[in-house]
């Protein structure tokens, strides 16, 4: 893709906060990003089911093969036996529908269903030879691909400090820690994905953490980057194996201690559907944004409505700015204990923003609690939310890099004060990515958000701009590499930017974990 040169509309600019404030109006840069194609990613995941070819005769037999298509649907092959005359088939769906389709030997009949559920289904194929009197009959057993989010926690299954699901000790350099998901307490076996907020600490040289499913190929992609004496967290959706393991993977030189907290998980039947949506601030204790105004006091907690009832659990993006000591965020349901997990981890004067999948109370309400001594800034952006109305259904892929700004293919480097827009699928509502931002010269932070454009506005060089966004999805100085999950809503336009909001150069490398869909 060309890049295209567009002057931006600028709302400000804070270095190191998580927020936005010019004074002046500078121009900004947009770049384009080769397409995202999520069969890339998701090939491996689209499975085929086949039936046994049958029928009350050797004149005339059927057979089936059905393959996934999407998260609710399918593409269904019928062959016969017979090449003419072609003959009427019915085809039972197995959700209450039927259809009927011209069907023979002689080549092959695809046809496209999409249930309205996610579950199992039988399918059934009966052709009828009304002049031998013959007649096929098959069917085939088959199971969406899409999952959806059950909340489970917060709930610590790993904790090499401690021995908590592992062996007691730092997990060694360039190794693997196995830890088991699905049949692990309350988890049922047959989960696809878990929400995990990972959190390397003790950290003695600089390295990198990825997680990945069990009896897979280990990615590039990473998840966590750390630095010597660091504590670093990040919420991680897994695709989990076959076996029901994940495993962490220790990619730097030195031990390292490894946490997982669980969230949620995903399984392949109706639970909670994800409704993906522009981040929107909804707590801002520097100015009293949804809730008392002030940093909140060491050891202290507020709590505040994020959804409505019917809700099960909420996507946000969690920062803490402006503390005074060291400590951690906790944010939990309302009207819960707090649990001994954690979801932000800082230092003094640091300014960290971390994803998080938490359940909500009975009120739609979270409590977010401030771990440290002292007090600290706390800004809660919400990005979706899951709930039993929703019908978005997650899609686990074999991680893919889609954007690295160091590489050549990428055109170019991410522009200052500027954003780079990556085209995604129109039929996908949100994507599961991993962004990194790295090699950075100054202070600055992440925006991500819908583009108002179409893939064609740019190529024809009538793209208008968008409103730069407010909200940030992570923070970063001069010489740190961070790393943050971002659940990004497509929009209308299947177009994601991701903005640049600081003065200096940095490189931006996005990687692609799954995606969400409704059809």
């Amino acid at each position: 893709m060309s890049a295209a040169a567009v002057v931006a509309a600028s709302i400000g600019f804070i270095p190191g906060t998580a927020q936005a404030a010019d004074p002046v109006k500078p121009a900004s840069q947009a770049a384009g990003a080769p397409a995202a194609d999520p069969a890339e990613g998701v090939a491996a995941g689209f499975g085929t089911f086949t039936s046994a070819a049958t029928g009350s005769s050797a004149q005339l037999s059927v057979f089936l093969s059905a393959r996934m298509s999407s998260a609710y649907g399918f593409e269904l092959t019928t062959s016969l036996n017979r090449g003419t005359p072609p003959l009427d088939t019915t085809i039972d769906w197995g959700d209450g529908t039927t259809e009927t389709i011209v069907a023979s030997g002689s080549s092959e009949t695809r046809t496209k269903h999409t249930y309205k559920q996610l579950g199992e289904y039988t399918i059934k194929a009966t052709a009828v030879d009304p002049v031998l009197g013959t007649q096929g009959t098959t069917e085939v057993r088959v199971k969406t691909l899409g999952s959806e989010f059950t909340p489970y926690g917060p709930t610590r299954l790993l904790d090499t400090r401690s021995g908590t699901g592992a062996v007691t000790g730092k997990a060694k350099g360039y190794s693997s820690t196995r830890l088991k998901v699905a049949g692990n307490g309350g988890i049922p076996t047959g989960v696809t994905a878990v929400a995990l907020n990972v959190t390397a600490t003790n950290t003695t040289s600089g390295g990198h953490v990825s997680v990945f499913a069990s009896g897979t190929t280990r990615p590039t992609a990473s998840n966590i980057n750390f630095e010597a004496g660091q504590t670093v967290p990040n919420l991680v959706i897994a695709k989990v194996g076959a076996d029901g393991y994940v495993e962490l993977y220790n990619g730097g030189w030195e031990p390292v201690d490894l946490i997982a907290d669980v969230t949620g998980y995903f399984v392949q039947n109706e639970a909670g559907g994800y409704a993906p949506q522009a981040p929107s601030r909804v707590v801002d204790t520097r100015y009293g944004t949804g809730t008392q105004r002030g940093p909140v006091a060491g050891q202290g907690s507020f709590t505040v409505k994020v959804a409505e009832p019917g809700a099960t659990a909420v996507a946000l993006n969690v920062t803490v700015t402006n503390p005074q000591e060291a400590g951690h965020l906790t944010v939990h349901p309302a009207g819960q204990a707090a649990p001994t997990t954690s979801n932000v981890n800082f230092t003094a004067g640091q300014t960290v923003a971390n994803s998080v999948i938490v359940p909500v109370g009975k009120d739609g309400e979270i409590t977010v609690r401030n771990g440290s001594w002292a007090p600290s800034d706390v800004i809660v952006e919400l990005v979706g939310t899951y709930s039993t109305a929703s019908n978005g259904a997650y899609v686990a892929v074999t991680p893919v890099r889609q954007i690295d700004t160091r590489e050549s293919w990428s055109e170019g480097p991410w522009p200052t004060r500027g954003y780079l827009w990556q085209a995604f699928s129109l039929e996908q509502e949100a994507w599961v990515l991993n962004t990194t931002v790295t090699n950075t010269h100054g202070a600055g932070f992440l925006s991500v958000a819908p583009d108002p454009n179409a893939s064609i506005d740019y190529y024809d060089k009538t793209a208008v701009t968008p409103e730069r966004p407010v909200s940030s999805t992570l923070n970063w100085t001069a010489g740190k590499t961070v790393a943050n999950l971002v659940q990004a809503s497509a929009g209308d336009n299947g177009i994601v930017d991701f903005w640049n909001q600081g003065w200096d150069r940095a490189d931006l490398v996005v990687d692609i974990f799954g995606y969400y869909d409704n059809r």
